[in-house]
């Protein structure tokens, strides 16, 4: 269900999440069946509406179909189907082993609903980032309310569509408007929220949930590094970092922000990245701005911001080694690599989510080591490379994901939590790490009725109770 940005929204989301109080009340004793049905019924809509889903995202900032078809419908079919595979198994309550002072007791954990929730979705994959987390929400038996972004208004139409058309608004209802909006449903105590966006806003929305000690999922971003090692096959390397960074324009929040390459290899690597974006990108050297593949910056805000970013770095001595073409009349930026990057420049400061590379040199692992832990906890951390370097760059750096010898590719993994670390985000997202954050594990503990052991601890505190507590604390 929709409503639209008025002086009538902080009303509208009241009565649109106080209708949803009793059926997450029935929702609780829902069976797994009845949850796969639901998510079924939204696999069922995306194949009908697949074209629709297309037509939204290149409205909204000129995405490729095959873009599309990859970055926001497979993941969450993909999503949608682990989760029917394994939803019984995961809503099944686990019996825990007993500990010794606890014999004649079982212990079991079941997990349970949270609640109401709120989806609060990005513009930069706006069908992916909206519906999958829907999908963790369903599963887990959920209400959600999804507050879509005001910055692809095609696709917040679509999604809104979508969740008329399968769900009654006491069930799932999309909430459209603008920052005003977030803010009138940021106010309610939800049971969870979930949100997408910069560590900015995350830092707002976490304020607004402590005011309701609402549990919060933030996937946040960051400058996420990558580490081209000195025994790395370049060419390989060249060709996942360029899809990588430059799908849907560098719009994505995984992207590698930044590459670190070893000294030996910086040559060699830049000429195979400037020949796999000619590839992907202009085969038929008609230019890149001509190129179907290729995204558009999603508003003139963020295009400017982006130009301004190539500019200071230009103007602060980097060098342009490829690309820095724009067209403000297409929000078109054709994929840029800088190098002779310093810190005084803006790029090296600002996530940069854009088609923008900044590339460094090293000659010693620990100095990029270093470098990348001088910077706040990324999101992904990529490396390549085929030695030992692999394993010291996992344990002596943190982030919330690494991928050896790829880039992106990961959040596509259904059995691998997906997540940040402090800035870059709080909680884990996707399978059943999507569907533990939107359930409460309930500890369940059946003791025996009449004389156990816990008998014996009760007071009156003899010689024969302190000494069983005494041996409690020796050996349990």
């Amino acid at each position: 269900m929709l409503f639209s940005s008025s002086t009538h929204q902080e009303s509208s989301s009241k009565i649109v999440f106080q209708s949803q109080l009793e059926t997450s009340y029935l929702w609780r004793t829902s069976s797994s069946e009845e949850r796969i049905d639901r998510l079924v019924k939204i696999r069922n809509w995306i194949k009908e509406h697949q074209q629709d889903i297309r037509h939204a995202l290149k409205l909204d900032f000129g995405k490729p179909e095959p873009e599309t078809d990859l970055s926001e419908i497979l993941p969450v079919t993909a999503e949608i189907n682990h989760s029917i595979k394994n939803l019984k198994k995961w809503m099944t309550p686990k019996s825990v082993p007993t500990p010794l002072p606890m014999l004649g007791t079982s212990g079991k954990i079941h997990v349970e609903p949270k609640g109401r929730s709120l989806i609060i979705s990005p513009w930069n994959y706006p069908f992916n980032l909206s519906i999958g987390p829907l999908i963790s929400a369903l599963s887990a038996g959920c209400t959600a309310i999804i507050k879509p972004s005001e910055m692809t208004p095609n696709t917040s139409e679509l999604i809104s569509k979508m969740v008329s058309e399968l769900f009654r608004t006491n069930e799932v209802a999309v909430i459209l408007g603008e920052v005003e909006t977030s803010k009138a449903l940021l106010e309610l105590p939800f049971d969870h929220i979930f949100f997408t966006g910069s560590p900015a806003v995350g830092k707002i929305v976490m304020k607004a949930a402590s005011e309701h000690l609402t549990s919060v999922t933030l996937e946040l971003g960051g400058k996420s590094p990558a580490v081209v090692s000195e025994d790395a096959n370049t060419k390989d390397a060249a060709e996942k970092l360029v899809w990588g960074k430059y799908v849907n324009c560098g719009q994505t929040c995984i992207a590698p922000d930044y590459l670190l390459v070893h000294d030996s290899q910086s040559d060699s690597l830049l000429m195979e990245m400037k020949v796999a974006i000619q590839k992907m990108y202009d085969p038929e050297f008609k230019g890149i701005e001509q190129s179907p593949d290729m995204a558009r910056i999603v508003n003139e805000r963020h295009f400017n911001r982006l130009v301004n970013l190539i500019e200071d770095a230009v103007n602060k001595g980097a060098k342009i080694s490829f690309g820095g073409k724009s067209n403000p009349h297409t929000q078109f930026i054709e994929p840029t690599i800088l190098t002779h990057v310093t810190e005084e420049m803006l790029v090296t400061q600002e996530e940069i989510f854009g088609p923008i590379f900044p590339i460094f040199s090293y000659d010693k692992l620990e100095k990029a080591i270093a470098y990348i832990n001088s910077k706040p906890k990324p999101l992904a951390l990529y490396y390549f490379g085929k030695n030992d370097e692999q394993s010291e760059v996992i344990k002596q750096t943190s982030s919330g994901n690494v991928v050896i010898n790829d880039c992106v590719l990961h959040y596509l993994h259904t059995e691998l939590p997906f997540g940040g670390v402090n800035t870059s985000g709080i909680g884990k997202a996707h399978g059943y790490f999507g569907f533990l954050e939107f359930s409460n594990q309930r500890g369940v503990l059946k003791q025996r009725v009449g004389l156990n052991n816990v008998t014996l601890l009760r007071p009156p505190y003899g010689i024969k109770a302190k000494q069983i507590i005494a041996s409690l604390i020796k050996w349990f």
